[in-house]
Protein backbone atom coordinates (compact mmCIF):
# COMPACT_ATOMS: atom_id res chain seq x y z
CA UNK A 1 0.00 0.00 0.00
CA UNK A 2 1.32 3.28 -0.89
CA UNK A 3 2.35 6.22 1.59
CA UNK A 4 -0.21 8.87 2.22
CA UNK A 5 1.18 12.02 0.63
CA UNK A 6 -1.21 14.00 3.11
CA UNK A 7 0.70 16.33 5.07
CA UNK A 8 0.76 15.64 8.84
CA UNK A 9 -1.01 18.83 9.60
CA UNK A 10 -3.93 20.72 7.53
CA UNK A 11 -2.63 24.09 6.13
CA UNK A 12 -5.36 26.39 8.22
CA UNK A 13 -3.62 29.62 7.32
CA UNK A 14 -4.62 28.71 3.21
CA UNK A 15 -7.82 26.95 4.08
CA UNK A 16 -9.77 29.92 6.02
CA UNK A 17 -9.32 33.06 3.94
CA UNK A 18 -11.34 36.18 5.06
CA UNK A 19 -14.17 35.66 3.35
CA UNK A 20 -14.66 31.69 2.41
CA UNK A 21 -13.39 28.83 3.94
CA UNK A 22 -12.69 25.33 2.52
CA UNK A 23 -15.35 22.31 2.70
CA UNK A 24 -12.73 19.97 4.03
CA UNK A 25 -12.43 21.68 7.30
CA UNK A 26 -15.74 20.17 8.09
CA UNK A 27 -14.74 16.85 7.05
CA UNK A 28 -11.38 15.86 7.19
CA UNK A 29 -10.78 13.86 10.55
CA UNK A 30 -7.30 15.43 11.13
CA UNK A 31 -9.37 19.08 11.40
CA UNK A 32 -11.92 17.49 14.11
CA UNK A 33 -9.03 16.23 15.80
CA UNK A 34 -6.94 19.12 16.02
CA UNK A 35 -10.66 21.31 17.27
CA UNK A 36 -10.80 18.89 20.18
CA UNK A 37 -7.04 19.30 21.35
CA UNK A 38 -7.09 23.39 20.45
CA UNK A 39 -10.45 23.95 21.54
CA UNK A 40 -12.32 21.76 23.49
CA UNK A 41 -9.23 20.22 25.77
CA UNK A 42 -7.13 23.24 26.18
CA UNK A 43 -9.94 26.08 26.11
CA UNK A 44 -13.15 26.92 28.41
CA UNK A 45 -15.85 24.90 27.26
CA UNK A 46 -19.62 25.26 28.97
CA UNK A 47 -20.68 22.20 30.83
CA UNK A 48 -23.96 22.81 32.87
CA UNK A 49 -25.80 25.35 35.73
CA UNK A 50 -25.54 25.61 39.20
CA UNK A 51 -28.94 25.37 39.23
CA UNK A 52 -29.03 21.71 38.35
CA UNK A 53 -27.36 20.90 41.34
CA UNK A 54 -28.69 22.64 43.63
CA UNK A 55 -28.43 20.69 46.89
CA UNK A 56 -25.34 18.81 48.46
CA UNK A 57 -24.65 15.41 46.88
CA UNK A 58 -26.06 15.98 44.04
CA UNK A 59 -24.63 15.11 40.39
CA UNK A 60 -25.37 15.25 37.03
CA UNK A 61 -23.46 14.16 33.60
CA UNK A 62 -22.48 16.69 31.46
CA UNK A 63 -19.82 16.31 28.79
CA UNK A 64 -16.90 18.30 27.00
CA UNK A 65 -17.22 17.20 23.62
CA UNK A 66 -16.89 13.63 23.43
CA UNK A 67 -16.07 13.04 27.29
CA UNK A 68 -18.37 12.55 29.77
CA UNK A 69 -17.99 14.46 33.01
CA UNK A 70 -20.00 14.66 36.23
CA UNK A 71 -20.79 17.87 37.72
CA UNK A 72 -21.04 17.63 41.21
CA UNK A 73 -21.84 19.96 44.33
CA UNK A 74 -20.02 18.33 47.60
CA UNK A 75 -21.61 18.17 50.87
CA UNK A 76 -20.16 21.49 51.33
CA UNK A 77 -21.42 23.09 48.18
CA UNK A 78 -18.51 23.50 45.88
CA UNK A 79 -19.06 22.32 42.42
CA UNK A 80 -16.62 20.15 40.63
CA UNK A 81 -16.37 18.70 37.15
CA UNK A 82 -14.76 14.97 37.52
CA UNK A 83 -14.58 12.65 34.60
CA UNK A 84 -16.96 9.98 34.45
CA UNK A 85 -14.39 7.28 34.70
CA UNK A 86 -13.21 4.89 37.61
CA UNK A 87 -9.85 5.35 38.40
CA UNK A 88 -9.07 1.53 38.88
CA UNK A 89 -10.07 0.05 35.60
CA UNK A 90 -12.01 2.74 34.05
CA UNK A 91 -15.65 1.65 33.75
CA UNK A 92 -18.20 4.48 33.82
CA UNK A 93 -19.07 5.70 36.78
CA UNK A 94 -22.25 6.89 36.55
CA UNK A 95 -24.94 5.71 34.10
CA UNK A 96 -28.13 7.77 35.63
CA UNK A 97 -28.34 10.79 34.07
CA UNK A 98 -28.74 12.95 37.44
CA UNK A 99 -28.99 11.81 40.92
CA UNK A 100 -28.60 12.56 44.91
CA UNK A 101 -25.59 10.50 46.68
CA UNK A 102 -22.73 10.65 48.96
CA UNK A 103 -20.90 8.48 47.44
CA UNK A 104 -20.61 7.31 43.82
CA UNK A 105 -19.84 3.50 43.47
CA UNK A 106 -18.19 1.70 40.25
CA UNK A 107 -20.41 -1.30 39.46
CA UNK A 108 -17.75 -3.01 38.58
CA UNK A 109 -14.99 -3.93 41.30
CA UNK A 110 -16.96 -1.60 43.70
CA UNK A 111 -14.34 1.26 44.07
CA UNK A 112 -16.34 4.01 45.83
CA UNK A 113 -15.90 7.97 45.15
CA UNK A 114 -16.90 11.21 46.93
CA UNK A 115 -19.05 13.80 45.00
CA UNK A 116 -15.44 15.54 45.63
CA UNK A 117 -13.90 12.99 43.61
CA UNK A 118 -11.96 11.77 46.44
CA UNK A 119 -11.79 7.99 46.66
CA UNK A 120 -13.25 6.36 49.90
CA UNK A 121 -12.54 2.69 49.25
CA UNK A 122 -12.40 -0.14 47.87
CA UNK A 123 -13.04 -3.67 48.74
CA UNK A 124 -10.42 -6.53 49.53
CA UNK A 125 -8.12 -3.76 50.96
CA UNK A 126 -4.94 -6.64 51.67
CA UNK A 127 -4.72 -6.67 48.50
CA UNK A 128 -3.19 -3.23 47.74
CA UNK A 129 0.30 -2.26 49.71
CA UNK A 130 -0.69 0.29 52.34
CA UNK A 131 -3.38 3.46 52.42
CA UNK A 132 -1.34 5.43 49.40
CA UNK A 133 -3.94 4.58 46.25
CA UNK A 134 -6.54 6.08 48.05
CA UNK A 135 -4.66 9.52 48.31
CA UNK A 136 -3.28 8.88 44.96
CA UNK A 137 -6.57 7.11 43.05
CA UNK A 138 -9.16 9.86 43.10
CA UNK A 139 -11.22 10.87 40.11
CA UNK A 140 -9.94 12.72 36.87
CA UNK A 141 -11.33 16.15 37.18
CA UNK A 142 -11.25 19.02 35.46
CA UNK A 143 -8.43 21.35 35.80
CA UNK A 144 -9.93 24.50 36.25
CA UNK A 145 -13.69 25.04 37.01
CA UNK A 146 -15.44 28.56 37.07
CA UNK A 147 -18.78 29.63 36.97
CA UNK A 148 -20.37 32.74 36.15
CA UNK A 149 -24.19 34.14 36.63
CA UNK A 150 -24.65 30.04 37.50
CA UNK A 151 -23.47 28.92 34.20
CA UNK A 152 -20.53 26.48 34.96
CA UNK A 153 -17.70 26.51 32.95
CA UNK A 154 -14.30 23.98 32.58
CA UNK A 155 -10.68 23.79 31.08
CA UNK A 156 -8.97 20.70 30.78
CA UNK A 157 -5.46 22.99 30.46
CA UNK A 158 -4.39 23.87 33.84
CA UNK A 159 -3.61 27.17 32.82
CA UNK A 160 -4.51 29.85 30.63
CA UNK A 161 -6.79 32.93 30.53
CA UNK A 162 -9.74 33.24 33.20
CA UNK A 163 -13.52 32.74 32.32
CA UNK A 164 -13.65 36.42 32.28
CA UNK A 165 -11.11 36.78 30.00
CA UNK A 166 -12.59 33.69 27.81
CA UNK A 167 -16.19 35.39 27.79
CA UNK A 168 -15.34 39.07 27.02
CA UNK A 169 -18.79 40.76 26.08
CA UNK A 170 -20.33 37.72 26.11
CA UNK A 171 -20.72 38.37 30.19
CA UNK A 172 -23.04 41.16 29.19
CA UNK A 173 -25.37 39.40 27.15
CA UNK A 174 -25.71 36.94 30.59
CA UNK A 175 -26.27 39.85 32.45
CA UNK A 176 -28.70 40.52 29.97
CA UNK A 177 -30.45 37.86 30.38
CA UNK A 178 -30.67 37.49 34.52
CA UNK A 179 -32.39 40.39 34.63
CA UNK A 180 -35.32 38.67 32.93
CA UNK A 181 -36.05 36.72 35.87
CA UNK A 182 -37.06 39.35 38.87
CA UNK A 183 -34.48 37.57 41.11
CA UNK A 184 -31.42 37.82 38.61
CA UNK A 185 -31.38 34.45 38.26
CA UNK A 186 -31.46 31.57 35.47
CA UNK A 187 -32.34 27.89 36.31
CA UNK A 188 -32.25 25.21 33.92
CA UNK A 189 -35.01 22.55 35.50
CA UNK A 190 -36.97 22.09 33.01
CA UNK A 191 -35.51 19.08 31.69
CA UNK A 192 -33.80 17.93 28.44
CA UNK A 193 -34.01 16.50 24.74
CA UNK A 194 -31.17 15.52 23.02
CA UNK A 195 -31.39 15.82 18.98
CA UNK A 196 -28.56 14.16 17.40
CA UNK A 197 -27.56 15.35 13.44
CA UNK A 198 -25.29 13.82 10.85
CA UNK A 199 -22.82 16.93 10.79
CA UNK A 200 -20.07 18.78 11.79
CA UNK A 201 -20.25 20.92 14.85
CA UNK A 202 -19.45 23.72 13.04
CA UNK A 203 -21.84 23.94 10.71
CA UNK A 204 -25.02 24.76 14.00
CA UNK A 205 -22.00 26.97 15.69
CA UNK A 206 -22.55 29.00 12.31
CA UNK A 207 -25.98 28.76 11.90
CA UNK A 208 -27.29 29.82 15.29
CA UNK A 209 -26.42 33.87 14.85
CA UNK A 210 -27.58 33.61 10.92
CA UNK A 211 -30.01 36.31 10.01
CA UNK A 212 -30.05 35.07 6.57
CA UNK A 213 -31.57 31.71 6.57
CA UNK A 214 -34.75 32.40 8.89
CA UNK A 215 -37.30 33.72 6.31
CA UNK A 216 -36.75 30.58 3.89
CA UNK A 217 -36.01 27.51 6.12
CA UNK A 218 -38.35 28.26 9.26
CA UNK A 219 -41.41 29.88 6.87
CA UNK A 220 -43.96 27.62 7.58
CA UNK A 221 -43.41 28.19 11.39
CA UNK A 222 -43.78 31.77 10.79
CA UNK A 223 -46.85 31.60 8.57
CA UNK A 224 -47.93 29.34 11.19
CA UNK A 225 -47.03 31.65 14.24
CA UNK A 226 -48.81 34.76 12.88
CA UNK A 227 -46.00 37.02 14.60
CA UNK A 228 -43.00 39.91 13.98
CA UNK A 229 -40.57 37.34 14.40
CA UNK A 230 -40.49 36.96 10.43
CA UNK A 231 -39.70 40.48 10.31
CA UNK A 232 -36.53 40.55 12.67
CA UNK A 233 -35.18 38.41 9.58
CA UNK A 234 -36.20 40.49 6.65
CA UNK A 235 -33.35 42.96 4.81
CA UNK A 236 -35.30 46.06 6.33
CA UNK A 237 -34.88 44.51 10.04
CA UNK A 238 -33.39 46.78 12.35
CA UNK A 239 -31.61 43.96 14.24
CA UNK A 240 -27.96 43.59 14.49
CA UNK A 241 -25.51 40.95 13.81
CA UNK A 242 -22.49 40.98 15.44
CA UNK A 243 -18.98 39.92 16.14
CA UNK A 244 -18.52 39.69 19.94
CA UNK A 245 -14.63 38.43 19.40
CA UNK A 246 -13.30 35.79 20.67
CA UNK A 247 -15.67 33.45 18.59
CA UNK A 248 -18.45 34.62 20.49
CA UNK A 249 -21.23 36.19 17.92
CA UNK A 250 -24.72 37.89 18.28
CA UNK A 251 -27.94 38.50 16.28
CA UNK A 252 -29.18 41.65 18.36
CA UNK A 253 -32.73 41.92 18.26
CA UNK A 254 -33.54 44.79 20.09
CA UNK A 255 -33.30 47.55 17.69
CA UNK A 256 -35.95 45.61 16.02
CA UNK A 257 -38.54 45.09 19.23
CA UNK A 258 -37.62 48.75 20.29
CA UNK A 259 -39.23 49.55 17.15
CA UNK A 260 -42.14 47.99 18.04
CA UNK A 261 -42.20 49.40 21.57
CA UNK A 262 -44.22 46.50 22.67
CA UNK A 263 -43.25 44.92 26.55
CA UNK A 264 -43.15 41.04 25.87
CA UNK A 265 -43.88 41.32 21.67
CA UNK A 266 -40.25 39.86 21.80
CA UNK A 267 -42.02 36.67 23.41
CA UNK A 268 -45.49 36.57 21.17
CA UNK A 269 -47.46 38.15 23.90
CA UNK A 270 -48.39 41.34 26.13
CA UNK A 271 -48.40 41.64 29.99
CA UNK A 272 -52.04 41.17 30.46
CA UNK A 273 -51.29 37.46 29.69
CA UNK A 274 -48.70 37.61 32.43
CA UNK A 275 -49.46 40.06 34.93
CA UNK A 276 -48.07 38.36 38.03
CA UNK A 277 -44.47 37.70 35.91
CA UNK A 278 -45.22 42.08 34.72
CA UNK A 279 -45.87 42.78 38.28
CA UNK A 280 -42.78 41.15 39.61
CA UNK A 281 -40.87 42.76 37.14
CA UNK A 282 -41.58 46.30 37.90
CA UNK A 283 -41.50 45.38 42.12
CA UNK A 284 -37.87 44.21 41.04
CA UNK A 285 -36.86 46.76 38.38
CA UNK A 286 -39.10 49.88 38.62
CA UNK A 287 -41.66 50.97 36.00
CA UNK A 288 -38.75 52.52 33.51
CA UNK A 289 -36.18 49.24 33.93
CA UNK A 290 -39.01 46.56 33.81
CA UNK A 291 -40.15 48.21 30.06
CA UNK A 292 -36.77 48.81 28.96
CA UNK A 293 -36.32 44.96 29.67
CA UNK A 294 -39.76 43.45 28.56
CA UNK A 295 -39.28 45.08 25.22
CA UNK A 296 -35.95 44.20 24.87
CA UNK A 297 -35.98 40.22 25.56
CA UNK A 298 -33.61 37.74 25.96
CA UNK A 299 -30.32 37.43 23.64
CA UNK A 300 -29.89 35.60 21.06
CA UNK A 301 -26.04 34.73 21.18
CA UNK A 302 -23.45 31.76 20.68
CA UNK A 303 -20.96 31.67 23.16
CA UNK A 304 -17.84 30.03 21.61
CA UNK A 305 -17.29 27.08 21.60
CA UNK A 306 -20.80 25.55 22.06
CA UNK A 307 -23.59 27.41 24.60
CA UNK A 308 -26.13 28.75 22.16
CA UNK A 309 -28.35 31.20 23.83
CA UNK A 310 -32.09 31.46 21.74
CA UNK A 311 -34.43 33.79 23.64
CA UNK A 312 -36.52 30.71 25.20
CA UNK A 313 -34.35 27.85 24.91
CA UNK A 314 -30.66 27.04 25.83
CA UNK A 315 -28.47 24.69 23.72
CA UNK A 316 -25.45 23.03 24.44
CA UNK A 317 -23.49 21.55 21.31
CA UNK A 318 -21.72 18.32 21.73
CA UNK A 319 -19.06 17.42 19.09
CA UNK A 320 -18.95 13.36 18.82
CA UNK A 321 -16.87 12.98 15.07
CA UNK A 322 -16.51 15.31 12.07
CA UNK A 323 -19.79 14.55 11.03
CA UNK A 324 -21.77 13.79 14.32
CA UNK A 325 -23.26 16.37 16.57
CA UNK A 326 -25.42 16.56 19.32
CA UNK A 327 -27.66 19.13 20.42
CA UNK A 328 -28.72 18.89 23.93
CA UNK A 329 -31.76 21.53 24.39
CA UNK A 330 -33.82 22.83 27.51
CA UNK A 331 -36.11 25.86 28.32
CA UNK A 332 -34.89 28.57 30.07
CA UNK A 333 -36.37 29.18 33.02
CA UNK A 334 -36.28 32.66 35.25
CA UNK A 335 -36.57 32.36 39.34
CA UNK A 336 -39.81 34.06 40.39
CA UNK A 337 -41.54 33.75 36.94
CA UNK A 338 -43.94 31.01 37.46
CA UNK A 339 -45.93 31.91 34.83
CA UNK A 340 -43.86 33.18 31.97
CA UNK A 341 -42.08 29.36 32.53
CA UNK A 342 -45.06 27.63 32.06
CA UNK A 343 -45.48 29.33 28.84
CA UNK A 344 -41.68 28.96 28.14
CA UNK A 345 -41.95 25.45 28.63
CA UNK A 346 -45.25 25.08 25.62
CA UNK A 347 -43.32 26.91 23.58
CA UNK A 348 -39.98 25.31 23.62
CA UNK A 349 -41.90 22.20 23.08
CA UNK A 350 -43.79 23.72 20.19
CA UNK A 351 -40.37 24.86 18.42
CA UNK A 352 -37.78 21.82 19.42
CA UNK A 353 -39.88 19.38 20.83
CA UNK A 354 -39.89 15.75 18.95
CA UNK A 355 -42.87 17.08 16.64
CA UNK A 356 -41.59 20.46 16.61
CA UNK A 357 -40.99 22.84 14.17
CA UNK A 358 -37.71 24.80 14.23
CA UNK A 359 -35.20 22.46 15.26
CA UNK A 360 -36.76 19.65 12.52
CA UNK A 361 -35.78 22.29 9.84
CA UNK A 362 -32.09 23.30 10.84
CA UNK A 363 -31.42 19.69 11.29
CA UNK A 364 -32.44 19.07 7.75
CA UNK A 365 -29.82 21.68 6.86
CA UNK A 366 -27.58 20.73 8.39
CA UNK A 367 -27.35 17.21 6.90
CA UNK A 368 -27.52 18.79 3.71
CA UNK A 369 -24.92 20.98 3.72
CA UNK A 370 -22.94 17.82 5.66
CA UNK A 371 -23.68 16.03 1.98
CA UNK A 372 -22.83 19.11 0.08
CA UNK A 373 -18.95 19.77 1.56
CA UNK A 374 -18.06 16.20 0.42
CA UNK A 375 -18.67 17.07 -3.23
CA UNK A 376 -15.45 17.81 -5.31
CA UNK A 377 -16.56 21.44 -6.84
CA UNK A 378 -16.76 23.84 -5.83
CA UNK A 379 -14.37 23.68 -2.88
CA UNK A 380 -14.94 26.54 -1.32
CA UNK A 381 -17.93 27.92 1.11
CA UNK A 382 -18.56 31.96 0.45
CA UNK A 383 -19.22 34.13 3.80
CA UNK A 384 -19.08 37.70 1.89
CA UNK A 385 -22.36 38.68 2.43
CA UNK A 386 -22.22 42.35 3.57
CA UNK A 387 -18.63 42.29 4.50
CA UNK A 388 -18.80 45.54 1.99
CA UNK A 389 -21.14 47.47 4.96
CA UNK A 390 -19.38 45.53 7.50
CA UNK A 391 -18.98 48.69 10.38
CA UNK A 392 -17.58 49.08 13.82
CA UNK A 393 -20.38 50.00 16.31
CA UNK A 394 -20.62 52.08 19.45
CA UNK A 395 -18.91 48.91 21.69
CA UNK A 396 -16.13 48.71 19.41
CA UNK A 397 -17.52 45.29 17.94
CA UNK A 398 -17.42 44.27 13.83
CA UNK A 399 -21.14 44.88 13.02
CA UNK A 400 -23.38 44.20 10.04
CA UNK A 401 -27.53 44.07 9.18
CA UNK A 402 -29.56 41.65 9.76
CA UNK A 403 -29.17 39.15 7.53
CA UNK A 404 -25.39 39.42 6.64
CA UNK A 405 -22.56 37.33 7.42
CA UNK A 406 -20.43 39.41 10.28
CA UNK A 407 -20.82 36.35 12.64
CA UNK A 408 -19.91 33.79 10.67
CA UNK A 409 -16.32 35.63 9.76
CA UNK A 410 -15.92 36.23 12.86
CA UNK A 411 -15.97 32.57 14.36
CA UNK A 412 -13.51 31.65 11.27
CA UNK A 413 -11.05 34.45 12.56
CA UNK A 414 -11.19 33.06 15.65
CA UNK A 415 -10.88 29.19 14.42
CA UNK A 416 -7.91 30.54 12.40
CA UNK A 417 -6.30 32.06 15.11
CA UNK A 418 -6.33 29.15 17.51
CA UNK A 419 -5.76 26.51 14.79
CA UNK A 420 -2.63 27.83 13.36
CA UNK A 421 -1.46 29.07 17.19
CA UNK A 422 1.71 26.49 17.45
CA UNK A 423 0.72 24.56 14.27
CA UNK A 424 4.04 23.73 13.50
CA UNK A 425 5.14 22.95 16.85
Amino acid sequence: MAASTLPDRPDYARLIEHDRVHGSLYTDPRVFADELERIFYRGWVYVGHESEIPQPNDYTVKSIGPQSVIMSRDRHGTVHLLLNRCSHRANQLCEAARGNSRALRCQYHGWTFGTDGALLGYPFRQGYDGAAAKAELGLGRVARVESYRGFVFGSFAAEGPSLREHLGAATDVLDRLARLSPEGEVELTGGWLRHEVRANWKMLVENETDGYHPQFVHASIFEVGQSHVAEVYSEKSAATARDLGRGHTEHDLRPQFRSLDVPLGWFGTSEDRLPDYARAMRESYGDTGAREILVDGAPHVMIFPNLFIAEIQLFVLQPLAVDRTVQHVTPLRFKGAPDLNRRLLHQVSGSVGPAGFLLADDSEMYERNQRGVGAREPEWLVLRRGLHRERIDDEGHLAGAATDETPQRGIWRHLKEILTDGANE
